[in-house]
């Protein structure tokens, strides 16, 4: 017994944290802070008008660091486009290629200058964005039509809308439809007919654009529909089936 010797050996076991420290906790904080601001930043967004969102977008499409240093955000957009969102800068014809905007964003600017220039009427004016381009319909309220009855002689209504409309469209490069339509109500004219007024409503609309800045070689149709695609399908004979359409179509990307 006196030759043994006894050893103690005393083990000390680590906490299972303490084997991987608290990194975890920092990269955990790290995400859900990221987490957070990408959330504010979706809410931010949303509770921007689309006006405003349709000058940011601008503003990126045209940011250059080469030129005009020193110039902040606000600075540069204010010249795009002033506060109803319409453009304020002169594009020379040159440089009209690269002019592009989304339908999205047009339809915000041009809905911006019908709001600032034409609110006492805006309930006759209809923009949608459909797959392939932007429709602008200038519809006919009973009172208040847009050409003279039977004729195709635009009213001061008409004239006021396409002028606005015609401005917005000046420096856009798309291709342009301008199409007209009647109601079902049919001409006792001899040799004149529905399909005769829509087409020369549809020129008229045209011919209004044009002196209003649209680029002529811009355009791709004017035709005329007569009764045959009604917006009031119910109701062939209602005021608002008598309309011009202004189509401005985008190349699919």
């Amino acid at each position: 017994m006196k030759d043994k010797t006894i050893i103690i050996k005393k083990v000390v076991k680590k906490a299972h944290a303490e084997e991987h420290g608290g990194s975890w906790k920092v990269a955990y904080a790290d995400f859900i802070t990221a987490l957070m601001a990408f959330f504010l930043l979706m809410w931010l967004i949303t509770m921007v008008s689309p006006e405003k969102r349709a000058r940011v977008a601008a503003y990126f499409k045209h940011f250059t660091i080469f030129s005009e240093s020193g110039q902040s955000f606000m600075d540069k957009s204010s010249e795009l486009f002033n506060e109803a969102g319409e453009s304020s800068r002169k594009v020379p014809s040159e440089m009209q290629g690269n002019y592009n905007v989304k339908p999205e964003e047009f339809r915000a600017i041009l809905g911006q200058a019908i709001n600032e220039k034409l609110n006492d009427i805006k309930d006759q004016i209809m923009i949608d964005v459909f797959e392939g381009g932007v429709r602008i319909q200038l519809v006919d309220q009973e009172g208040k039509p847009m050409f003279e009855s039977g004729s195709a002689r635009p009213t001061p209504l008409a004239q006021r809308i396409l002028a606005v409309i015609g401005d917005s469209l000046k420096y856009m490069p798309n291709q342009i439809a301008v199409e007209g339509h009647t109601d079902s109500v049919s001409f006792k004219k001899l040799n004149y007919s529905n399909w005769d007024l829509s087409t020369e409503r549809a020129l008229a609309a045209k011919k209004e654009l044009e002196k209003n800045g649209l680029n002529p070689s811009n355009l791709t149709k004017v035709a005329g529909y007569a009764d045959k695609e009604p917006l009031i399908k119910e109701d062939p004979s209602d005021p608002r089936n008598r309309r011009i359409s202004v189509i401005l179509l985008f190349q699919k990307a």
